[in-house]
């Protein structure tokens, strides 16, 4: 079972924010940390909320993946075809 550190880390990478916020995604790493160690319940459920807050603003701060739909695949197949039909 993977700890709360391990998925916060590869999140945070997944993202690519650490490189816009290095001090935010530090301490969602830290606070994860918080949350894996041994104590008290009321400790880990503080370091908890805080955790998801800060998750929170890493995923606003996330740049927006490109996505390609039907319709621009299609798009990128004419021009590919057009690009070959000129060069021919």
């Amino acid at each position: 079972m993977a700890t709360v550190t391990e998925a916060i880390t590869c999140e945070i990478e997944r993202l690519h924010v650490e490189e816009l916020s290095p001090g935010l995604a530090q301490l969602a790493i830290s606070l994860a940390g918080s949350v894996d160690e041994p104590g008290g319940p009321t400790a880990k459920a503080n370091a908890a909320r805080e955790l998801r807050a800060v998750m929170e603003d890493l995923r606003k701060l996330a740049p927006v993946a490109p996505e390609m739909d039907r319709v621009d695949e299609l798009a990128q197949r004419r021009e590919d075809g057009l690009v070959r039909a000129r060069r021919a």
